[in-house]
């Protein structure tokens, strides 16, 4: 019976959970997609065709046991689904909702492939954790006996959460500095809640300290503590900071009043879900209402800053992006949810410098698609004389972001980086030029997915484990 559940793709057929109406959506920041019920993900989930090699497990950053929890979902055995999917990911509620399954396991599922429309295996995963934690079925960290060694962990972002998560089962002692005032990275201040909702991440970091992490907020390295204090302090250190330097515009005009950071935008915006007081978005710094909104760039920061400024209601959004939709980095459905709820994309088409200050316009070059670069991308080339004045009364920049220089500000020389800023770890075991010293998410790699911070900070946390283990057998000779 439970097999005759499985391979019903030729006669079922792929659906989503469905999306509320764009003219409900954007009046308020709750996530967008709604739930599936139990019978339509179990009937989903037995779409599977459960082949021998499961090309979504091969592209999972975390190598999620895909196959395994979506028969167990189609088999109403949800419990042991859950146990399945927490066993390779911290957060698997979380990436359910936000990793880019369609770049990732459902854009390399066979059934896609074949022609067929892939699983919806984003959803599941999220209907099937979130089920669990309804339910009381996650359970606590309860490690089967304390350890003495201490681990200090630099950035509360998914790279960190998830090296403490591990950490902590094993007994060990974690104590997590960040600069900000609540824990979760970009997962809180970053990702507007109609994509991920803040309560989702606040449950985690309760579930964390719940286990025994400490968490030291407000805390900026190098200023409030050194960096050696810390590695005195514990038995070795994890660096998971992230990369929060943005990059900015060049062009002339780039520092006038009204031309803002992705960052500060998005920041200031999910601060006021949490209720906090935020100035800068109260004296109209960082509000888009009543304004013409110009953003620019083509990742998935810009989509959420050109979702956000549509739910502040701004009077027009517009989305500057150099190259052309299929070349664009940024999830097509992010895209896709961004159209439907009225922005407009200006594709081929680059700032050439800024109006006015306060600002009141962007200057427009058009592009064209040259010769394939060394990545393979065509290479954006101007067109002469099709330049034009985009009105526009903010301006944000969403070009990407940079490491800070980490040596620098923690006056630490001996911390090796590479010629693009980021620390130099070993690829495999995180470990980086001191002893003792570990690091791990986007500030080894540069700017990423959450999923692999998440599998970073996993791959960590077991490299510290041996390197405590090497340690504690050391004393004992």
């Amino acid at each position: 019976m439970a097999q005759q559940r499985m391979l019903t793709f030729v006669s079922v057929a792929r659906q989503t959970p469905e999306k509320r109406p764009p003219d409900l959506r954007v009046d308020d920041f709750g996530e967008i997609y709604r739930e599936f019920s139990q019978d339509k993900a179990a009937e989903q989930a037995g779409r599977c065709s459960q082949c021998g090699v499961p090309y979504c497990q091969v592209h999972c950053p975390v190598n999620n046991n895909i196959p395994d929890w979506l028969k167990l979902t189609a088999e109403g055995r949800l419990r042991e689904a859950h146990e399945i999917s927490q066993a390779t990911n911290s957060f698997p509620e979380i990436c359910g909702r936000i990793c880019p399954q369609d770049r990732l396991c459902e854009g390399n599922c066979v059934i896609e492939q074949s022609g067929h429309g892939t699983v919806t295996i984003g959803a599941v995963e999220k209907y099937i954790n979130d089920t669990a934690w309804e339910e009381g079925w996650v359970a606590p960290i309860r490690p089967h006996a304390e350890r003495p060694e201490s681990v200090g962990i630099i950035g509360a972002g998914p790279g960190g959460l998830a090296a403490a998560d591990r950490l902590r089962r094993a007994g060990v002692q974690v104590t997590v500095y960040d600069r900000y005032d609540r824990a979760g990275g970009l997962m809180t201040y970053g990702i507007p809640g109609f994509k991920l909702e803040k309560p989702v991440v606040m449950r985690r970091v309760e579930y964390l300290r719940d286990g025994g992490v400490n968490f030291v907020a407000n805390c900026n390295v190098g200023e409030d503590i050194s960096f050696n204090a810390i590695r005195g302090q514990h038995d070795a250190v994890l660096i998971a900071t992230g990369v929060y330097k943005s990059r900015e515009l060049t062009e002339s005009g780039h520092a006038a009043s009204g031309v803002v950071r992705a960052l500060d935008y998005l920041t200031a915006s999910n601060r006021l879900s949490f209720g906090d007081e935020v100035p800068e978005f109260e004296n109209g710094e960082l509000n888009a209402e009543g304004k013409r909104v110009v953003v620019i760039g083509g990742g998935d920061t810009a989509m959420d800053c050109v979702r956000t400024a549509i739910r502040q209601n701004a009077t027009s959004v517009k989305c500057l992006y150099r190259r052309d939709r299929a070349n664009m980095p940024g999830s097509q459905r992010e895209t896709q949810n961004a159209e439907e709820e009225g922005v407009e994309f200006v594709w081929l088409s680059a700032p050439k410098g800024l109006e006015g200050d306060p600002v009141t316009g962007v200057h427009v070059q058009k592009m064209r698609l040259g010769q394939p670069d060394a990545t393979g991308r065509q290479t954006p080339e101007v067109i002469p004389g099709a330049d034009y004045l985009e009105e526009a009364d903010l301006v944000i920049t969403a070009l990407g972001f940079e490491p800070e220089d980490l040596p620098t500000l923690w006056g630490v020389p001996e911390l090796e980086v590479t010629r693009w800023g980021t620390i130099k770890a070993d690829f495999r075991s995180h470990a980086t030029a001191i002893p003792g010293v570990y690091a791990a998410g986007d500030i080894v790699r540069g700017a990423s997915l959450v999923v692999w911070a998440i599998r970073d900070g996993q791959e960590a946390a077991d490299s510290i484990l041996d390197y405590l283990g090497q340690a504690a057998q050391v004393a004992a000779e």
